[in-house]
């Protein structure tokens, strides 16, 4: 199907249509990526980055029409900072694009090799995975992330924004389906759901003889629905309950500083600390230190009764408040035995996010991340660098707690599965 019957099919047709209609195109398109080099694509992001800020005012003006809709709505001063671009925030999402073109293909990169005795040559490489689903809310800045890390991997995608962000998106959504046709590449390499009927993401989750994986991002609500509906695998996590366990053994400076900053460097992100776990026998005079410099800052705490002896300001926990992701600033705080307590507690009651061990004592730091089943297990530093950028991926298109190959930051080489080349001289199995 054409470029332009596929375009007036969508016009005409139903959310369940529309899905199928894209569905078939990219994978279509996923083939022809497979099969586009890694400078074709470097190109196509290096023209998408020029074309991002040589179109500045036509992102504005769309994203206008967002704002003014959300203010209409009464969505929260937060919420209408999520949605606003300007041209600064433009130029960071083409810088952004940039930063992806330089990074390494993640495909064709040989894995593992072995030679067999019988003389069998066998390579694991790595390659795309395909179609990728995403849904997602609010950032219109996601439809130009997800779509760069995709075509960077030579996957294809379909893209299902939120409503409140729907006019950006779909701006952005166009000048990357023009830069992909400037290079004689199938627009269907990054597809968008051109409607916020929420029927399109029924139709999406139940999609999987198209979409490979699904990777939601966004609330609690959008998240628990994907992982409950989705037919096919899905990167994601539900919540981030993150900890950070403060040792005996623990640098008073390192103390002072690192739950302080995973706390309220910012409070509304996934990788902020909820929970802090102090040991029995700290120095108390260091843990009245961690914990009024977090008061006085205007951070609720509340904890268990030892907790509770140690500042009057601190209130009562409930059974609930362990597991609770605040996003705000409020965190629960309760006194462990030792390292293999928090470990108890951090098993018991995370979400398999990210969880941080302070201690010198080389023993405890070792039993930790041994034993921490979290996708992210750090020493000595803050929970808020769990980050695609961060760790070096250039970006990322979320953050996994699954088990399968995606965990921590889901960036370029998450977004690859492999395949095993045999290289044979005519060998017959006996």
């Amino acid at each position: 199907m054409s470029e332009a019957a596929l375009e007036a099919d969508l016009l005409n047709s139903s959310p369940e249509e529309i899905v199928l209609l894209l569905g078939r195109a990219a994978k279509d398109a996923a083939h022809v990526l497979s099969q586009t080099s890694t400078q074709t694509i470097n190109n196509v992001l290096d023209s998408l980055a020029d074309a991002l800020v040589a179109q500045t005012d036509t992102i504005l003006a769309a994203n206008a029409r967002d704002i003014e809709a959300a203010r209409a709505k009464g969505l929260s001063a937060a919420m209408v900072d999520r949605l606003l671009l300007d041209a600064v925030r433009v130029a960071a999402i083409a810088q952004g694009v940039r930063v992806v073109e330089d990074l390494p293909d993640p495909t064709g990169r040989v894995l593992s090799e072995v030679v067999r005795p019988n003389g069998l040559r066998i390579e694991k490489v790595s390659v795309p995975i395909g179609v990728l689903g995403m849904i997602y809310e609010s950032r219109p800045n996601v439809t130009v992330d997800a779509a760069v890390l995709c075509l960077k991997s030579h996957n294809a995608v379909i893209l299902r924004g939120g409503s409140e962000s729907l006019y950006s998106s779909l701006a952005l959504h166009k000048i990357i389906q023009e830069t992909l046709e400037s290079f004689n590449l199938p627009a269907a390499c990054v597809s968008m759901i051109p409607t916020g009927d929420r029927a399109a993401v029924g139709a999406m989750l139940r999609m999987n003889e198209y979409i490979d994986v699904m990777i939601p991002r966004g609330g609690k609500g959008l998240i628990e629905r994907v992982m409950a509906e989705a037919r096919m695998p899905v990167f994601g996590h539900l919540e981030g309950v993150c900890h950070v366990y403060v040792d005996a053994s623990v640098r008073p400076d390192i103390a002072r500083s690192v739950p302080f900053n995973a706390k309220l460097r910012r409070t509304g992100v996934c990788n902020a600390m909820e929970t802090l776990l102090l040991d029995k026998n700290l120095d108390k005079g260091l843990a009245q230190e961690i914990l009024a410099q977090l008061l006085d800052a205007g951070c609720e705490i509340v904890g268990d009764k030892l907790v509770q002896g140690i500042d009057a300001r601190i209130g009562a926990a409930t059974a609930e408040d362990w597991s609770t992701e605040y996003l705000d600033k409020k965190l629960s705080c309760c006194v462990v035995d030792g390292v293999r307590e928090a470990v108890r507690h951090i098993n018991t009651y995370g979400t398999h996010h990210t969880d941080s061990i302070l201690a010198e004592d080389a023993e405890a730091v070792q039993y930790f991340f041994g034993a921490v089943d979290s996708g992210v297990v750090m020493h000595n530093a803050s929970t808020q660098f769990t980050d695609g950028g961060e760790f070096g991926m250039g970006a990322e298109i979320g953050i996994a707690t699954g088990k399968m190959q995606a965990r921590g930051p889901v960036g370029l080489e998450q977004l690859c599965t492999y395949k095993y080349l045999v290289h044979g001289t005519g060998q017959t199995r006996p």
